[in-house]
């Protein structure tokens, strides 16, 4: 399935918004159901600021300085105080986060990122196999470049999109093991690298990973010696 809107393929922000928006779609179509806490607590911190400074401002325009002026400086401490939480809120507990969730497999929370001029789609995830009351949370930092989901001309692609969460994510690949591609994300060597396995068909794809993971690189049952 290809996306119908086209992107410009040089734009960091929109490669990654549109990754962003992509990954939730797929998590909901497996059946997962996002938690909101974070995001209804943020809007009410901003919301409640936005109220104290239009309530204040129609009290001066409706009553006049002299009557509205003691309350002028509680007010704007409080908008300032709003506001500082609201910045410490965005910044250090979403910190990114793009979807948080639980399924059948269990719950989920990812926090997507860039960094400047890089076209590589980073992702922290945090996960709690179900049940909870027997598996711990566990951390894990993925990263691929948006080379594997876009085309040329700005096209997103979501199939392979899927494949590469599906296989770095051990529960969204319980909740969807169609999708779980080996050579992706389930096999490391014994010193932490991937082998990857490398055919005709793939080899592009591996040299633009290799160029970020220097991983080591298998040949595969399609390849051998040159003839002569």
């Amino acid at each position: 399935m290809s996306a119908t809107t086209k992107i410009a393929v040089h734009s960091l922000a929109d490669l990654k918004n549109t990754a962003d928006d992509a990954l939730p779609n797929y998590l909901h179509s497996l059946k997962f159901k996002q938690i909101h806490t974070q995001t209804d607590v943020r809007l009410a911190i901003g919301y409640t600021a936005v109220a104290i400074s239009g309530a204040l401002f129609y009290f001066d325009w409706k009553f006049g300085w002299d009557v509205s002026k003691p309350y002028t400086t509680p007010a704007v401490i409080a908008y300032f105080l709003l506001n500082t939480a609201f910045t410490y809120w965005l910044w250090f507990v979403e910190a990114g986060v793009v979807y948080e969730g639980e399924g059948k497999t269990g719950k989920v929370r990812i926090a997507s990122s860039t960094k400047k001029h890089i076209p590589i789609y980073e992702c922290d995830v945090t996960f709690t196999p179900a049940p909870y009351n027997s598996n711990p949370t566990q951390t894990l930092h993925i990263r691929t470049p948006f080379t594997r989901w876009f085309t040329a001309d700005g096209y997103f692609i979501a199939k392979p999109f899927q494949q590469w969460l599906a296989s770095e994510i051990p529960i969204v690949g319980e909740a969807d093991p169609s999708n779980v591609v080996e050579e992706i994300g389930r096999g490391s060597t014994a010193g932490g690298e991937k082998a990857f396995n490398v055919t005709g068909d793939n080899a592009l794809d591996i040299l633009e990973q290799l160029k970020t993971s220097g991983a080591k690189v298998t040949a595969g049952s399609g390849s051998g010696r040159r003839r002569k």
